[in-house]
């Protein structure tokens, strides 16, 4: 497991291009066959891509005890969303199928998890977020169709989306993870602008439906100190709660949003105006 540490906003005003990436990209997410995770001191968020080929994945016995705990979600809860062929989690026992964009929550105390894929040739391929859990909430499978959907932006200013929220209040009570998916839309190309901060939760943005011709600029720092990353397909980025994070794609794109810290409500932003913005 990859460990990153804070960085205080002075601190990344001085970093160049590589240590901007060293810090705050993670460039490979997913790994067919393997479990690749990440951990961020930034509210101590987990996140990951899961890869079952041929046969199942579990977690390392030692993962536990790198968090200090005994099992993963001994104090943590966690969700899974499929961007591959169909998979099964297999946890304390509970089968779960996930076909394509189909969600699945699992509660602190969940023990023995299992990851496998009904076809090795078109496997699976589950992104993971996890965090701190203070108390343990029920298994939720969750289909596309139950995603509370919200539509923004203008078509004026390039930032049409659609934003699909599985972990949600309105959808099932967790203790600190939101997470979701937001699609932009043909002829747009920002996925938030104006941008914002948010001091009560970090953020994760993972980059997906990129074909190999396209990048999505993303733009991170503190507003007046913004500095930007080069993300490619399946690429992800840690966002502290200090940075903006806004991104514009050369091509159409869509991203998983993970958000950690002690808010849930979705529209508790801090928004920057553009004047400010150096």
């Amino acid at each position: 497991m990859d460990v990153r540490h804070p960085i205080h906003p002075d601190h990344a005003m001085a970093l160049d291009t590589e240590d901007l990436r060293d810090h705050f990209l993670i460039e490979k997410v997913f790994v067919p066959g393997e479990i690749t995770l990440t951990y961020s001191h930034i509210d101590r968020i987990i996140v990951g891509g899961i890869c079952p080929t041929a046969e199942p994945l579990i977690f390392d016995q030692k993962l536990g005890k790198q968090i200090g705990v005994n099992f993963l979600l001994e104090r943590r809860e966690m969700g899974l969303i499929n961007l591959g062929g169909t998979g099964v989690v297999l946890a304390d026992g509970v089968e779960f199928v996930l076909e394509n964009q189909e969600a699945l929550y699992l509660g602190a105390g969940t023990k023995d998890i299992q990851f496998s894929s009904v076809s090795a040739a078109e496997h699976a391929s589950f992104y993971m977020a996890c965090t701190p859990a203070h108390t343990s909430y029920p298994a939720k499978y969750i289909k596309a169709a139950e995603a509370v959907v919200e539509n923004l932006g203008e078509q004026a200013r390039c930032n049409v989306r659609t934003i699909n929220k599985y972990f949600h209040p309105d959808v099932l009570p967790t203790c600190q993870l939101s997470m979701g998916l937001t699609r932009i839309a043909p002829g747009s190309n920002w996925n938030t602008m104006p941008t914002h901060t948010h001091d009560r939760r970090m953020e994760v943005y993972f980059y997906i439906e990129m074909d190999e011709d396209s990048v999505v600029f993303h733009l991170m720092g503190e507003p007046s100190e913004t500095r930007h990353i080069v993300m490619r397909n399946s690429q992800a980025v840690i966002s502290p709660s200090w940075s903006i994070h806004s991104g514009v794609g050369t091509k159409p794109y869509a991203f998983i949003w993970a958000m950690a810290g002690e808010n849930q409500v979705f529209d508790d932003m801090d928004f920057v105006d553009m004047k400010d913005l150096r």
